[in-house]
């Protein structure tokens, strides 16, 4: 148990050609540890965003929401695990969806393992130390799309090149799914109006 939630998703990081395909063929993964560390990176995200030092956070407390940055990370973290598996499947990808949602939430570690420290050390910082505050979250961020690059590439038995493009449609599609719905809701929002005002109409003339 030890394993699954602590050294294993360490291990994954540090080497993750090895890590991915341990995960993917010895079973070492769980979809579990992947959500709680998405679950992990959402505290992470909204801890950042409310307490890092007024010297990096330009954010007005009196207007964050904590639900709305919930979404904004977990809603994305689906669309694309969905996109994903939507288009290995048209291109011959041997990953399943359960296999994508790991190797996505995995991918995710350090974005814990640097936003919580550097939320702690910004409180601290003076003007010229803010630079170091930047340099380990873009780290952070490099490290994530690497990871999931080498997960994407692992899960599916693609090449380098293929990985790229998969990626780069997955994006795509989740581009277009977002568009879909958004036209969805917005017709079904005037279908409601254009029904609300017809029964006003009946019952302003009965």
């Amino acid at each position: 148990m030890k394993q699954d939630f602590i050294k294993f998703p360490l291990h994954l990081i540090v080497h993750p050609f090895d890590g991915f395909w341990d995960m993917k063929y010895d079973g070492k993964g769980k979809v579990r540890v992947a959500l709680i560390i998405l679950a992990l990176v959402v505290l992470s995200v909204i801890l950042q965003n409310q307490f890092a030092g007024f010297l990096v956070n330009y954010n007005d407390p009196r207007y964050l929401n904590s639900l709305m940055q919930l979404i904004t990370i977990v809603f994305p973290f689906f669309l694309w695990c969905v996109s994903n598996w939507a288009i290995t499947t048209l291109m011959d990808g041997e990953g399943k969806f359960k296999e994508i949602v790991m190797a996505t939430g995995y991918a995710l570690l350090p974005l814990v393992l640097i936003y919580v420290p550097m939320t702690i050390a910004s409180r601290f910082m003076v003007q010229e130390e803010t630079a170091f505050y930047y340099l380990f979250n873009s780290i952070s961020t490099i490290w994530f799309i690497g990871l999931l690059f080498v997960g994407t590439m692992t899960v599916h038995q693609y090449s380098a090149f293929k990985t790229i493009v998969t990626m780069v449609l997955t994006v795509i599609v989740m581009g277009i799914i977002v568009f879909l719905g958004t036209l969805v809701m917005s017709m079904m929002q005037q279908i409601i109006e254009f029904i609300v005002n017809i029964y006003r109409e009946l019952t302003f003339r009965t």
